[in-house]
């Protein structure tokens, strides 16, 4: 039976700059100004449904970032009860970090072949009950395998994201989406400083991790229910699918994961994920240590500075997302809006350097909060890097490559801040990494890709 909107599913898909088969290059970022704008004669009245499967995306993200910073908050009060010192924390973080990059290449292109629907369900059930399964670990190896478990599942959760704003929005939209979505790390990471501690005080850690891992099947519930492709769901008018398709067509087929890392767009998307990522997962493992540690916070206290952290960084989000969409709805070109947007939050990033050396915890928050907040609109733009270069057929896998990268980076600095705060006991180093990661990575970027073209890919056969 055929969907009610096929008539126009084989219209365009969201790739503005493929070649066609006769190998003809099209033209690159810089010369389409007008990429993503609205054909012609689309009405005005679309309808906003696209925007209910954003926020969707940014119920997961959230439920995502609960799991993974549970450990982060219960530090101090697991390693008292288990005794681990500043080196087998770092190795918790390894383990996460390793499974993660493994996850990320499996995961990303197990999503394309699954599709988004699909593949997101099954990743959530899987890193759900991972979180859950901290609550019967009862030693070091067992918190690893737990959380090794975990940074595999969750994996998941970007490749189907980015995927999904590839589906449903036009390249005009989708920094603006990947931020709206993107700021559900945010607000993960606001919630669970309160709510875990208040769990923990009252029933005690191991319920924090069954209570918050069993929210995704909540979740799940509505996923299931609501999420379709644009073009077989029934809720969206014919109106708002051609605004959706209105980028030019791409080819159809398959890509060779292997093919993939001979582009030097994937490359580009890989070093900027390699370089600001460990930045992020510092934060989210060390932060609230960090205050407690250097300011004497308990950790019943440590939530509101957190909040106001995250609070700043989801500012940061949906503001580096609507930067580069409006300088491209205003005209310019994808190179120039998506490298502006990177260029503004990789200066914004540089006052953390000095965040060890404030007294005021208060000021240290902000600093913090700042460089928080130029990460997520920094990121939000990277993702959408990955559409503006690559067909939707390719992006879960590109995602996946990229993330495995990050976390190869996270894997590292995971060793260096736990050394770090071993031998030194001071945040100085982690610091000043975190202040010159993204120019360095602007740079590196500009090199590899200087105008953002599209990778020149054709068809080609599955693995």
């Amino acid at each position: 039976m055929r969907p009610r909107n096929q008539g126009v599913a084989n219209n365009a898909m969201d790739h503005g700059n493929p070649t066609d088969t006769s190998g003809m290059a099209a033209a690159t970022a810089d010369s389409e100004p007008a990429a993503g704008q609205a054909k012609p004669g689309i009405s005005l009245r679309l309808g906003h449904f696209r925007w209910v499967i954003c926020a969707l995306l940014l119920f997961g993200t959230t439920k995502n970032y609960m799991d993974r910073q549970v450990l982060g908050v219960l530090k101090t009060t697991l390693q008292h009860d288990f005794g681990w010192n500043e080196i087998d924390y770092s190795n918790l973080v390894f383990a996460f970090q390793a499974a993660y990059a493994v996850g990320m290449v499996v995961v990303g292109r197990l999503i394309d072949r699954l599709g988004t629907r699909l593949g997101y369900a099954l990743a959530m059930v899987f890193w759900s009950l991972a979180s859950m399964a901290h609550a019967f670990a009862g030693s070091l190896a067992g918190f690893a395998i737990a959380r090794a478990s975990l940074g595999f599942g969750e994996a998941g959760i970007f490749p189907a994201s980015i995927k999904t704003v590839a589906e449903w929005f036009p390249k005009k939209e989708r920094a603006l989406a990947t931020g709206i979505f993107n700021a559900g790390t945010n607000v993960g990471a606001i919630v669970t400083p309160f709510v875990v501690p208040w769990i923990t005080v009252h029933w005690g850690w191991r319920w924090a991790f069954i209570l918050t891992g069993a929210l995704g099947f909540i979740w799940l519930l509505f996923w299931l229910w609501l999420y379709r492709k644009p073009e077989e769901h029934p809720r969206l008018s014919k109106a708002e699918l051609d605004y959706i398709r209105s980028d030019p067509a791409e080819q159809p087929g398959k890509i060779k994961w292997i093919r993939l890392l001979s582009y030097r767009q994937t490359w580009t998307f890989m070093m900027g994920k390699f370089m600001t990522d460990p930045i992020w997962w510092f934060y989210l493992f060390w932060v609230p240590d960090f205050l407690q540690r250097q300011h004497g916070l308990k950790l019943m206290q440590i939530g509101a500075p957190i909040m106001v952290i995250y609070l700043i960084a989801d500012v940061g989000s949906v503001a580096g997302g609507w930067l580069s969409s409006s300088l491209i709805h205003h005209g310019r070109s994808v190179n120039f809006a998506r490298k502006t947007a990177l260029l503004i939050c990789a200066v914004a990033v540089i006052p953390i350097a000095f965040a060890y050396r404030i007294e005021s915890t208060w000021g240290a928050v902000l600093l913090v909060g700042l460089a928080a907040a130029a990460h997520q609109g920094f990121s939000a733009n990277l993702y959408t890097l990955t559409s503006d270069m690559f067909p939707s057929r390719a992006v879960g896998s590109v995602v996946g490559i990229g993330g495995m990268a990050g976390a190869i980076g996270g894997m590292l600095i995971a060793k260096i801040v736990g050394y770090a705060l071993q031998w030194t006991g001071s945040y100085m180093i982690p610091f000043l990494m975190a202040a010159s990661a993204y120019l360095l990575a602007v740079a590196v970027m500009q090199i590899l890709s200087p105008r953002l073209e599209p990778a020149l890919i054709g068809a080609d056969s599955e693995n």
